[in-house]
């Protein structure tokens, strides 16, 4: 039997940091060995500065793409954190004594590429049957929960070991509930094997300190209570196998208790980290019943500053409730779900969706990690942190999601250019992180489209974005290096146009020049090759935003201007040949129409002639698509390039009886498209569509309905009132009564109509 001090934890267990110190006090062991990777080591200074505020997470990534990651969390109550400040504080040497996170990284991505190999490989039933049915055997937690009288195991481990009343009780306990998860638990083949590759090097690791002349009895092991039982035969001797490697790097970074929490899929979280937080202060405090008063205070708090009503009174009634329920569930200490119970209960008086907000932040909480200025960051981490705080952006670093309106124009009342241009540097940075991927803001499109100077942002802090961060320095060294890398790669690997143009706005967006030449290069040699007409209108949209915002950006777009100028040219020669199409590519191509339609409007130095013409051959044309021609003519009324006599003339060629049904109502489709008011306002267009309506058979009606009824479909209320009350005035009754008629009966006979319509065949 082994004399080595082993001490069997959970990785979140606030009694089990609480009573692993007492347990190294007591033992005063000359090393402390913790489960943790190898090469973290180099770590242990920055993890200890007073600066550091748990939460906090070492971040390992392979240097290479595709980019393979592992993260080691930590809390204030991680026994793991509180054995390496035990150590700091009482100048006792530690180790860590896991795989190093190179093998980690390269069992992860032979994992990876073994399942991706069994996707490819669907014949291979045999293997994939067999994880399936691994898959469907329940697991030794929920074998746990089933037999716990509480039906849970987290509340299980709760009552039964964070609860302990003193380090004896825990330690003993601990280590035999994780033997016999360990007696009962299934593993596939490759967890299993990569179990005994790690206890092989654990046991390496406590050997070799042995050795190194430090008694067994010196020596105290900072493990999962898994892998106590594994461990204890270290003394055994045994060949260390070699171990796969993938090159990598590892930082700190900031972590987040949500991100620690259960519901983040976080494995080995647990389901409350701020709870556990609580549960850890009272065993600080000496105070066993401290988690429950705050807990329920907290509640109460949280319900108040949402707007609710919670009184003293009923955090005293939960209190008593929560002890009484602990009771009759075989315990003397209110657990969490005991107290949730209670919360419900007095201050939610029923209902959990009244405490549901409060509940969250009580139990999860919006904790994020601080880490001190000089801590050992990629070079593109400690950029982001500058440009955070040069950008006075500090304070939108919140898991809760914050909005940040930026007005780009110069503020004239600054005292200095760097503050006269803040906003303006604040949407360089946000729109170079929203090109690499960082999801630490997401840009809000203006609901005004001719405010090219304001821009909303969402802004919200996440793990996942300092992940996103660190996996970027592969691109750059600084954020800017690394967005016009990332552009520089768009640009090269793109065949389309557009993509090329969306990457010439994003290059303005982000401020980066040289990203912008090289772009606009590109384009100029795409431009020759033939391409369709939606993607000349894709491209030159894109093109003309970066125009329209390239004075508030301080931006040259001379270069620009010429290839947007080629582009409307081509889009505008090859027009009307494109509308010679079904209804189903109609759709894109009349999207495509609206953003050249835009494009010539807010670009003056493009020529109109051009586009007019274009648009008036596509509306007197009866070849090409009638929903397209209807566009066209929307356009021009709406341009003034259409009086009232020739629409009157074009509605009456159109919806005349000896042009089929589907065409003509086609083509009054289109011309809904654009400018709905002023259509409205045109008592002579509804007077010809009810003279064309009229004229018809009751099989044609019955065709002409069915486009109609889509050209309407996206009316608003407002709008189909407008039109009923010109009917009215056009049949001689009261507009407002008819209106309410035609509204009530549509609501009536929408489905009976549509029913019997259902046997016709329109021949479309």
């Amino acid at each position: 039997m082994s004399s080595v001090n082993f001490f069997g934890i959970r990785h979140l267990s606030p009694a089990g940091a609480f009573y692993l110190r007492e347990f190294l006090t007591e033992k005063r062991p000359e090393l402390v060995i913790i489960e943790a990777p190898a090469d973290f080591e180099d770590t242990s200074d920055d993890i200890v500065r007073p600066e550091t505020k748990p939460p906090f997470a070492i971040l390992a990534y392979t240097k290479s793409v595709p980019v393979r990651t592992i993260l080691y969390p930590f809390a204030e109550y991680s026994p793991e954190y509180q054995a390496i400040l035990w150590c700091h504080e009482n100048n006792v040497p530690f180790r860590f004594m896991d795989l190093p996170s190179e093998t980690f990284l390269a069992l992860a991505d032979e994992k990876i590429r073994k399942a991706e190999q069994l996707d490819e490989n669907g014949d291979d039933t045999d293997e994939i049957g067999e994880i399936e049915q691994i898959e469907r055997k329940p697991d030794v937690y929920e074998l746990l929960a089933k037999k716990s009288a509480d039906g849970s195991h987290e509340t299980f481990w709760e009552r039964t070991l964070e609860q302990c009343a003193d380090f004896s009780a825990y330690h003993e306990g601990s280590n035999l509930f994780g033997a016999k998860i360990r007696e009962f638990s299934e593993k596939d083949e490759f967890d299993e094997k990569e179990t005994k590759l790690r206890e092989i090097y654990m046991r390496s690791v406590i050997r070799n300190a042995v050795n190194g002349g430090i008694s067994p009895e010196k020596i105290a092991v900072v493990t999962g209570a898994y892998h106590v039982e594994g461990l204890k035969t270290w003394d055994v001797q045994e060949e260390l196998p070699e171990l796969p490697m993938l090159t990598s790097l590892h930082t700190l970074m900031p972590y987040s208790y949500y991100r620690l929490s259960t519901r983040s899929g976080y494995g080995a979280g647990n389901k409350a980290p701020a709870y556990y937080e609580l549960i850890w202060e009272g065993l600080i405090r000496g105070d066993r019943l401290y988690t429950a008063n705050a807990y329920l205070s907290k509640i109460a708090e949280k319900v108040r500053e949402n707007g609710g009503a919670a009184s003293s009174a009923q955090v005293i009634e939960g209190v008593r409730l929560a002890g009484s329920l602990a009771k009759m569930r075989g315990g003397n200490i209110p657990t969490l779900r005991d107290l949730r119970d209670a919360a419900e209960t007095c201050i939610g008086e029923g209902s959990f969706a009244s405490i549901s907000v409060a509940s969250a932040d009580t139990e999860i909480g919006t904790k994020i990690g601080e880490l001190p200025e000089g801590v050992s960051r990629t070079s593109i981490q400690d950029d982001f942190y500058r440009l955070l705080k040069e950008l006075k952006l500090e304070k939108y670093r919140s898991v809760t999601a914050q909005d940040l309106k930026l007005d780009l124009r110069e503020n004239i009342r600054a005292s200095s250019e760097k503050s006269a241009f803040l906003d303006l540097d604040r949407s360089f940075f946000l729109h170079k992180l929203r090109v690499l991927g960082i999801n630490f803001a997401e840009y809000v499109p203006s609901k005004q489209e001719n405010a090219t100077w304001s821009e909303s942002w969402a802004i919200r802090w996440t793990p996942e974005a300092e992940i996103a961060l660190v996996e970027s320095a592969l691109k750059g060294d600084t954020v800017e290096l690394a967005a016009a890398f990332q552009l520089k790669e768009t640009v090269e690997h793109s065949t389309e146009m557009s993509v090329i143009a969306g990457a010439i706005e994003d290059a303005f967006c982000c401020g980066i020049s040289a990203a912008a030449g090289y772009a606009v290069d590109a384009l100029q040699a795409a431009a020759v090759d033939a391409v369709s007409f939606e993607e000349l209108c894709k491209t030159a949209s894109r093109l003309a935003n970066v125009i329209s915002y390239g004075d508030i950006r301080r931006a040259d777009c001379s270069a620009v201007k010429p290839i947007l100028k080629q582009l409307y040219y081509r889009a505008c020669l090859i027009f009307t040949g494109a509308c010679v199409c079904d209804d189903a590519a109609s759709k894109n191509i009349a999207e495509a129409v609206n953003m050249l339609n835009f494009v010539e409007l807010s670009q003056d130095f493009l020529e109109t002639e051009k586009w007019l013409s274009a648009l008036k051959e596509a509306a007197a044309r009866d070849d090409i698509n009638t929903r397209l021609s209807g566009l066209a003519a929307a356009i021009l009324l709406e341009r003034n390039q259409m009086t009232n006599e020739e629409l009157k003339t074009e509605v009456s060629r159109r919806l005349s009886k000896g042009v089929p049904a589907d065409l003509g109502a086609g083509w009054f489709e289109g011309l809904t498209l654009k400018n709905r008011y002023g259509l409205i306002a045109r008592l002579s267009l509804w007077e010809s569509l009810d003279e064309y309506l009229e004229s018809l058979d009751d099989e044609e009606f019955k065709r002409a309905l069915v486009f109609l009824r889509r050209a309407f479909a996206d009316f608003s209320a407002g709008e189909k009132d407008s039109i009923a009350e010109n009917l009215g005035e056009i049949w001689g009754l009261n507009g407002e009564e008819v209106s309410e008629i035609l509204n009530a009966k549509l609501d009536e006979t929408s489905q009976e109509t549509i029913d019997a319509l259902a046997d016709i065949d329109f021949d479309i």
